[in-house]
């Protein structure tokens, strides 16, 4: 048995960043609207992908806004209700935010989408890395105290959802039974942080809710190999992927689980054209316009250096690191950053062009169908990931040549399943194929 590529297509739409959204043939003006996402859902469903993913934050850049997207989106939950309504399979990854949130709320709106898409609901688990001034906080608590915090608040949800399973149903219309009583309990939940007594008043749909997690710090791996299905992960290079892969496992062995029920699924950044000088014109035109500052103060954040007076033919090497830094706002991006310098010694107008600091450290391809291809084969055959999220940039033609051409090139290949086997989203997650 070869188990199959696992594969999500991302909503967010990346294909507009930097000035991709500039083009004439950007669809700009209906990125808010229903039928935006509705074409390409129909494509990703078309394709047999896993799920479609809507990232979310809790605040806007209105300093990027001025440019490009800045966090600017729709509601996730209901943009993903609302495709519920357009699909048949494919299984909806929702974005919902445990240091912002309420567990009980929350437990009641997956558990309704659940039903209402027939067991094709996800939940992407967030702790957030910002918007705490939207929610009454001045600060954002520290990372041990948003996990703390992610995992009582996911241990609730998930205990909501026991406390009325959907064995307790009965609707027997001659006894006049509804429901078996016995079978509903309270969770009398008293915690650091949530008093919840229970139940929830939404039954449980029959198929389980797959949990996804990203997170690479210690803390944040070990979150998500106690409780994720999926792992979603920064992973620029193969070895990155393939070390978080294989900790992750070691963890979730640990902690009694068994270790090939995690998949680690990077994100993939592709730039596709029909030919590779093409590609690498696309993404070139896409980040023309990327402010050098903000690249430089990134990397400012991520090594605790200053570098306004850094000539660009300058390497940056790990003696120049300072030996303690402060806080950062992502220590797993900031980690990747500090790891590449260690490693390649690179100057700094090198680093300002690298996938850890232009691309949100994702594994990234710029060329043709084929190239792609041929590096998610071998990333592949090299245990360095599960599947991947799919995040096309620069524009639609992109879009369209990773989910018509690419996808069913590697269906061919046994890679990606060729049809459903099943219809919930946890089925698509542990199907194998031969």
């Amino acid at each position: 048995m070869t188990v199959p590529l696992h594969i999500g297509m991302s909503l967010a739409p990346t294909w507009l960043s930097g000035d991709a959204w500039r083009r004439n043939d950007s669809r700009i003006e209906e990125q808010y609207f229903l039928s935006f996402y509705q074409s390409i859902a129909a494509k990703a469903e078309a394709a047999h992908l896993d799920f479609l993913f809507l990232p979310d934050t809790l605040f806007l850049d209105t300093q990027a806004v001025q440019s490009g997207g800045g966090f600017a989106g729709l509601d996730p939950t209901l943009v993903l209700a609302a495709l519920g309504q357009s699909t048949s399979h494919i299984g909806l990854l929702t974005t919902a935010s445990t240091t912002f949130g309420n567990p009980y709320l929350l437990a009641r709106q997956l558990q309704t989408m659940n039903w209402l898409t027939q067991g094709r609901i996800g939940w992407n688990i967030v702790t957030a890395l910002g918007g705490q001034h939207n929610f009454g906080l001045d600060m954002m608590p520290s990372s041990d105290e948003r996990y703390r915090r992610a995992k009582e608040f996911t241990d609730v949800v998930q205990a909501l959802w026991g406390s009325f399973p959907s064995d307790a149903l009965i609707r027997d219309r001659a006894l006049g039974r509804f429901a078996d009583a016995e079978l509903i309990h309270g969770i009398h939940h008293h915690g650091e942080f949530y008093q919840v007594e229970g139940p929830l008043n939404t039954p449980s749909y029959p198929a389980q809710i797959p949990l996804i997690q990203a997170g690479a710090s210690h803390t944040g791996r070990q979150f998500a190999a106690s409780i994720a299905h999926a792992v979603f992960a920064a992973s620029p290079d193969m070895s990155v992927a393939r070390e978080l892969r294989d900790d992750l496992r070691r963890r979730a062995s640990a902690l009694g689980r068994d270790p090939s029920n995690i998949r680690v699924l990077p994100g993939l950044s592709l730039y596709l054209a029909a030919t590779r000088e093409e590609a690498k014109d696309l993404h070139m035109a896409t980040h023309k316009r990327l402010d050098i500052n903000r690249r430089i103060g990134f990397i400012e954040e991520c090594t605790g250096m200053v570098l306004t007076q850094w000539p660009m033919d300058k390497p940056i090497t790990e003696e120049d690191l300072p030996a303690n830094h402060g806080k950062v706002r992502s220590k797993t991006h900031a980690d990747l950053v500090v790891r590449l310098i260690k490693r390649e010694r690179l100057t700094l107008g090198a680093l300002l062009k690298r996938p850890e600091v232009i691309g949100s450290a994702h594994w990234q391809i710029i060329g043709t169908v084929d190239d792609a291809f041929n590096s998610i084969r071998s990333w592949h055959a090299h245990g360095a990931i599960d599947g991947f999220i799919c995040t096309p940039g620069g524009s639609w033609d992109c879009v369209d040549l990773a989910l018509t051409q690419l996808m069913p090139k590697l269906a061919d290949a046994g890679l990606l399943r060729s049809h459903y086997q099943h219809s919930t989203f946890m089925g698509h997650l542990t199907e194998s194929v031969v």
